[in-house]
């Protein structure tokens, strides 16, 4: 009897186990082909990006970046292999919700220790009081190949969890077809290239935008820099980047969830519209590049918003009460505002140039930088490229952009929108600037009032002022 009931509970067990099997390979076939297609759409992406180069007129800056420039390419064919490995795994699927959490907060910590360790080994090669800095940095640099190794295998897992929640997010908000974000979300978390930004000197207006190699040094940004400003008589400008829009989209490392899953959500908004007019004539005018980087602000703040409550709530618990010390209180209304006196800046210097004082709007500039210096803001060089990269983003009512109605017009119309997939919907079929004022001359319709997150990242995170995405 014994053997009989042993045999009976195997009979009856086959089918689940045959079941979960089938379920298994369902799932790895799905993933597989989420990445296949958005392998599918970056070829179509590549090859138009390659045809616009080909026409660009201001291609002739080209001779002076290309032995410095950015290699997409072959960063993407690796960010893709990684992509079908992870796939093949089928993680996170095999891990519980609570192992998933636990996965995400040891990449996080693992980081910190990286990134404090690579700080001090800099430091220690930098020390002019060190002889030998080789020696000295040997039980640093051991501990750093330590905790690469146990990086290297955590990183896809932890960039897999965080895809899947932003990707079941997503479609909560309406944000999917069939249930399914298209293109599908894939990230890779990576040393940024520096960016490149030229604007005529005559107007603020992003030209030309040339991504360079994470190794550059500030002194050889300077350089470059000098060189093109005096070839083209144009104002270019160095500047740090949190995202780049590829597929698999490229993000900074960093500890702070709250803002890497907010860049997640900024550039996977930016693989979506790529799909639609608005996203497809990104760099068809000045408007159009604001109304689609203002977009994806918005939607990467509300879209991290709702992940962080589903899955982090004690961190969004923390962003929505932050600590205020009791010298902050008392020195309140001294406080340098930021985006207000940068908002202040732009407005004047847009006077100037239209009436035709360059060299005086420049001068303008340079005073200001020093105001800025002054209040703890190390911007190494504010001029008409800085205000045509940062004043883009134009998600804040004051800031870089100054008083560029772009931006507004964008807030206008999500703040009369009844969610954020109907904002983007609307949004995504525009072409032109007018479009998107047409719609705001039409009567409102008549909606609950709309309580919008508070962006966490509207706190100037570098240097510059901002650390952005595009």
């Amino acid at each position: 009897m014994p053997e009989q009931q042993f045999y009976s509970t195997i009979l009856h067990l086959l089918p689940l186990l045959f079941y979960d099997i089938i379920l298994l390979m369902l799932v790895r076939l799905q993933r597989a082909t989420e990445i296949l297609l958005g392998s599918l759409w970056l070829f179509c992406l590549l090859t138009a990006d390659t045809w616009a180069r080909g026409t660009d007129p201001m291609a002739r800056i080209h001779a002076y970046t290309r032995a410095v420039e950015f290699d997409y390419f072959d960063w993407t064919l690796n960010a893709l292999e990684d992509k079908w490995l992870q796939s093949a795994s089928g993680s996170p699927f095999y891990f519980t919700d609570l192992a998933q959490w636990q996965i995400v907060q040891d990449y996080l910590q693992i980081t910190q220790q990286i990134l404090e360790n690579e700080a001090q080994l800099e430091r220690l090669y930098a020390d002019p009081a060190i002889a030998d800095p080789e020696r000295a940095s040997q039980e640093v640099r051991a501990r750093l190949q330590s905790l690469y190794a146990q990086q290297r295998p955590l990183a896809p897992l932890a960039e897999a969890v965080l895809e899947q929640q932003v990707s079941a997010t997503l479609a909560e908000l309406g944000l999917t077809s069939g249930g399914q974000p298209i293109p599908p979300v894939a990230f890779h978390i990576s040393p940024m290239p520096w960016h490149l930004v030229i604007s005529p000197r005559d107007r603020i207006e992003q030209q030309a935008a040339i991504s360079l190699l994470p190794g550059l040094r500030v002194d050889q940004h300077a350089a470059l820099e000098e060189q093109i400003d005096r070839a083209f008589n144009v104002s270019s400008l160095v500047v740090p980047i949190g995202g780049v829009g590829t597929y698999p989209t490229m993000v900074m490392r960093s500890t702070a969830l709250d803002w890497l899953i907010e860049t997640i959500a900024h550039e996977w908004t930016h693989n979506w519209l790529s799909l639609r007019p608005l996203g497809i004539h990104y760099d068809s005018s000045p408007e159009l590049r604001t109304m689609n980087e203002t977009a994806a602000s918005i939607a990467g703040r509300e879209i991290a918003h709702e992940v962080l409550a589903r899955y982090y709530p004690y961190l969004l618990a923390d962003l929505n009460h932050p600590v205020v010390l009791s010298a902050q209180v008392q020195q309140e209304e001294e406080t340098f505002d930021f985006n207000r006196e940068m908002h202040r800046t732009r407005v004047h210097v847009d006077e100037l140039l239209a009436q035709g004082k360059i060299e005086e709007a420049e001068a303008y500039m340079e005073a200001r930088r020093l105001v800025f210096w002054e209040h703890g803001f190390p911007i190494r060089k504010l001029n008409q490229a800085y205000f045509a990269f940062y004043g883009a983003y134009a998600d804040t009512p004051v800031g870089a952009a100054g008083e560029d109605p772009v931006g507004p017009a964008v807030r206008a119309l999500r703040a009369r929108s009844p969610s954020l997939a109907a904002f983007l919907k609307t949004l995504a079929v525009m072409d032109s600037f007018q479009d998107l004022q047409d719609v705001l001359q039409q009567p409102p319709v008549s909606y609950a009032r709309l309580t919008l997150p508070v962006s966490p990242s509207e706190v100037p995170l570098c240097p510059s002022g901002y650390l952005l995405s595009y």
